[in-house]
């Protein structure tokens, strides 16, 4: 007969395991992330159904669902686990001494206009801090969630208790044509704007402008005839066309005099979230570099 684990036996890497398990839905994807077969996977979690009488995960429709119970049992132990991780941290923190890395999830706007700035600030005051900088599209929550980043910036609102935000600032959208457009060529009516050839700037499907949303709310359309899942080549794109497109206002000066710029009739107003977890909210360092990020995000005029 099969003894059943006693709760209280459980050590945190076997309630890390779960929570990889459960973020990813995936055993295989667990086993890389933790470096260990498949079948170390399996085992642990085999010891914690045993352990809570309950199955944790099963199969529906093809796919892996996690249970109540094992919902339930994540939300609790994250806590835990994201305390004990607390603990570890030293409690006094020195920028210039500092070798460790930090994970920030964020997509081509965040990359383009304030790693930039960031960086900068960091080479001179941390030297020894190294970056690493994953595509986030709509996967931030989830990111942060499984421990695969420690930030999460973009416009994409992360709610939920365990969550902590702090809004970095407030965007609306800017009007570029090429810089070799002629100046006329700038839509300067709503009327004008919605009649002028457009490039739309589909962001991968993963998150829709606002100033798409407004004009869908005024019963208005746009004429658009390109759609692009990015806009870093959008300058080159524009030239030697009568083509116009609308973008973040940050984003538009970030390309500076490769494009000619005006503000939009619709101002598709948004803000960019810095969000981050119980598990680095009292980390000295990452308060630290919290506040760094912030600064960095401070628009020069």
């Amino acid at each position: 007969m099969t003894e059943t684990p006693d709760p209280l036996s459980l050590d945190f890497a076997a309630l890390r395991t779960l929570r990889l398990v459960h973020g990813y839905r995936s055993f295989s994807r667990a086993a890389e992330t933790l470096d260990v077969n498949q079948s170390t996977v399996s085992y642990t979690v085999d010891r914690l159904r045993r352990a809570f009488g309950d199955p944790l995960f099963v199969r529906q429709g093809g796919q892996m669902v996690s249970t109540e119970r094992c919902e339930e049992i994540v939300a609790s132990t994250s806590r835990m686990l994201d305390e004990m991780l607390q603990l570890a941290e030293p409690r006094a923190f020195d920028p210039g001494r500092a070798e460790t890395e930090i994970t920030i999830s964020c997509n081509y706007y965040e990359r383009a206009t304030i790693l930039p700035r960031l960086m900068r600030r960091l080479r001179r005051v941390a030297p020894g801090l190294r970056l690493t900088v994953r595509t986030s599209t709509v996967e931030g929550k989830q990111h942060l969630d499984r421990g695969e980043s420690d930030l999460v910036i973009g416009p994409v609102r992360i709610e939920g208790g365990s969550y902590y935000r702090r809004t970095l600032f407030s965007e609306r959208a800017a009007v570029v044509i090429a810089h070799d457009a002629p100046p006329e060529q700038m839509p300067r009516t709503e009327a004008a704007f919605l009649a002028a050839p457009q490039v739309v700037i589909a962001y991968g499907d993963s998150w829709r402008s606002r100033f798409l949303m407004e004009i869908a709310a005024a019963g208005k359309s746009l004429n658009q005839v390109m759609s692009i899942p990015s806009p870093a080549a959008l300058p080159e794109l524009l030239e030697g066309t009568d083509l116009v497109a609308t973008l973040p206002s940050r984003l538009a000066d970030h390309f500076g005099d490769r494009v000619q710029t005006a503000p939009s009739p619709f101002r598709g107003e948004f803000e960019i979230d810095l969000t981050w977890t119980s598990r680095t909210h009292h980390s000295p360092m990452h308060a630290w570099l919290r506040e760094q990020i912030a600064q960095a995000c401070q628009r020069q005029t």
